[in-house]
C-alpha cells in the first residue's frame, strides 16, 4: 500500500477561521451528505455538511522518525487513567471534487469503554451518540436518524469497521494491535505522528489509513485524519480537551421523539 504523507504537518496548530454559520440559505450554499463516518470518516454512507470554508494555511516543521514502541508504551499508560474525555473540534473534510475544503467545528465527549456522544455544527446539525451496542446518527433539522446495532447479531466485519470510530481511545496495546499496522511514527510540531493501516480487509476497502496526532508532553490525543480509498480525506483537530471531567446524567443516551422517522441501515 502506497503510504499517504498526513496533512497535520501542513497547517498551523491554531484552528482555522470559520465562516459563521447561517440559517438561511445562499445559492453558493455547498449541501453534501455524510454517514456514521461523517465523525471519523471510515465509510460515508450520507453526509449534511452545511458550509465550505477558506482553505487551511501551509507551513510545517522538520520531521524525525522515533521508536514507535516507546511511544506507543507511554501513551498506554496513559490511556489507564482516562475515564472519561471532552474537547471542541475542528473537522476539515477534502474532497477531489471541491477546490475549498469543507469545516465546520463541533463538540465531543467521550467515557470509557465505548460510549461517546459528537455534535457538528452549533447547534448541533449533526450527532452521533453511542451508549453500549447501539449507536444513533442523528440530523436533528431533518428531524432523522440512523440507528446502528453493534451487538452480537451484527456482522463481524461490520463491528469491526464500526470499532475503529474509537481508535484514539484504545484499551490496551493488545486490542490497538489486533486492530492495526503501524505503518511511521514521526515527531513533528510538537505532535507525535502515526500513520496507521487497518488490519481488516474489509475496513481497508473503505478506508486504507488512518493518522493519529498525539501530544508530545503529555500523550493527549490531538487530533486524527482518514484518508479514504478516493484520496479524500476527513481530518478532526481537537483543542480545549478535559481529561475525567464529570459528564451530565443521559448524555449518551438518545431517544427519539415522536415526530422523527428513524430507520436501521443494517437491517436493510
Amino acid at each position: 500500500m502506497k503510504l499517504q504523507t498526513s496533512s497535520f504537518k501542513n497547517g498551523p496548530r491554531q484552528s482555522p477561521r470559520l465562516a459563521p454559520f447561517s440559517t438561511s440559505q445562499p445559492a453558493n450554499r455547498i449541501c453534501l451528505k455524510f454517514g456514521p463516518w461523517n465523525f471519523f470518516g471510515f465509510w460515508i454512507l450520507k453526509f449534511e455538511v452545511f458550509l465550505s470554508c477558506l482553505a487551511l494555511g501551509a507551513w510545517c516543521l522538520p520531521c524525525r522518525a522515533a521508536d514507535p514502541n516507546a511511544v506507543l508504551d507511554a501513551w498506554f499508560t496513559t490511556q489507564t487513567n482516562l475515564h472519561t474525555w471532552t474537547a471542541d473540534l475542528v473537522q476539515t473534510r477534502t474532497l477531489k471534487t471541491l477546490t475549498r475544503p469543507l469545516v465546520v467545528n463541533g463538540h465531543i465527549a467521550f467515557a470509557a469503554p465505548g460510549d461517546y456522544r459528537w455534535e457538528l455544527g452549533r447547534p448541533a446539525r449533526t450527532m452521533a451518540v453511542r451508549s453500549g451496542d447501539d449507536m444513533y446518527v442523528v440530523y436533528p433539522f431533518l428531524k432523522r436518524a440512523e440507528r446502528y446495532s453493534l451487538g452480537t447479531n451484527t456482522p463481524q466485519q461490520w463491528r469491526d469497521t464500526m470499532s475503529l470510530l474509537q481508535a484514539g481511545f484504545p484499551h490496551d496495546r493488545r486490542e490497538f494491535e489486533t486492530q492495526f499496522k503501524v505503518l511511521s511514527l514521526t515527531e513533528t510540531n510538537g505532535d507525535w505522528q502515526f500513520a496507521l493501516q487497518p488490519k481488516s480487509a474489509f475496513a481497508r476497502q473503505m478506508m486504507p489509513q488512518l493518522n493519529l496526532r498525539l501530544a508530545t508532553n503529555d500523550f493527549s490525543l490531538a487530533g486524527t485524519e482518514l484518508v479514504f480509498v478516493d484520496g479524500s480525506t476527513m481530518r478532526s483537530d481537537f483543542t480545549n480537551a478535559v481529561v475525567n471531567p464529570p459528564i451530565p446524567p443521559g448524555l449518551f443516551h438518545w431517544t427519539a421523539p415522536e415526530d422523527f422517522q428513524v430507520t436501521s441501515p443494517f437491517d436493510k
